[in-house]
């Protein structure tokens, strides 16, 4: 089912992700489908599911899988590079859900369950991290989660797959776009795009 007829026939269930920002998520997912790039899917930071939930029905009928990774304990602790001049929003703990919360919207939508891994992101291992990835949606909101979701998924991330990093230019979680700008300030291999806020890196 198309992106547009998925977000009209289906709801979102928290706050945290906006229906034009799921679309332009979706739109490149089903670009990357009908362009055959190898490899499975990957999202880092799930909290309840609503993105996830969306990548699976996308997902369904073809042979990709779909990784989640989230620490189901809510924010870390922020570091110097996350302080932001639009005050002391997102602390530690705020935004935790559950991996049973998880998995019962999975049931409900009455979708295949994707493989989902508790962890911190810098305690993942390589072979947590599917071998071929062609998509990834990383919402770590901090400088170092971002890097540690980057480090584990960027160089599995197959030629033309794309990964789309959510809160690029928010003001409040200025981490993101450092973190991006200082894992790729040395590579060459990608496209960059900013749209709507989100960081879009497409493997060249």
């Amino acid at each position: 089912m198309p992106a547009e007829e998925l977000l009209k026939k289906y709801t979102i269930i928290s706050d945290q992700i906006t229906k034009p920002k799921l679309a332009i998520i979706l739109k490149y997912l089903g670009d990357i489908l009908t362009t055959g790039v190898m490899g499975d899917v990957v999202e880092f930071g799930c909290y309840k599911g609503t993105t996830s939930l969306f990548l699976q029905r996308i997902l369904k009928n073809t042979q990709k899988e779909l990784f989640l990774y989230d620490s189901f304990e809510g924010l870390p602790i922020k570091t110097a590079q996350d302080e932001s001049i639009a005050g002391e929003q997102f602390k530690q703990g705020e935004l935790k859900s559950s991996k049973k919360n998880l998995i019962n919207e999975f049931k409900k939508a009455n979708l295949t369950l994707p493989n989902i891994k508790k962890s911190w992101f810098k305690n993942l291992k390589k072979n947590d991290i599917p071998k071929q990835i062609c998509f990834g949606f990383l919402d770590g909101d901090y400088f170092d989660s971002i890097i540690d979701s980057l480090k584990l998924c960027w160089p599995n991330l197959n030629k033309d797959g794309v990964v789309i990093i959510d809160d690029y230019s928010n003001e409040a979680l200025p981490g993101v776009e450092k973190a991006c700008r200082f894992f790729f300030k040395d590579k060459n291999d990608y496209i960059f795009k900013n749209i709507a806020g989100l960081g879009v890196y497409i493997k060249i």
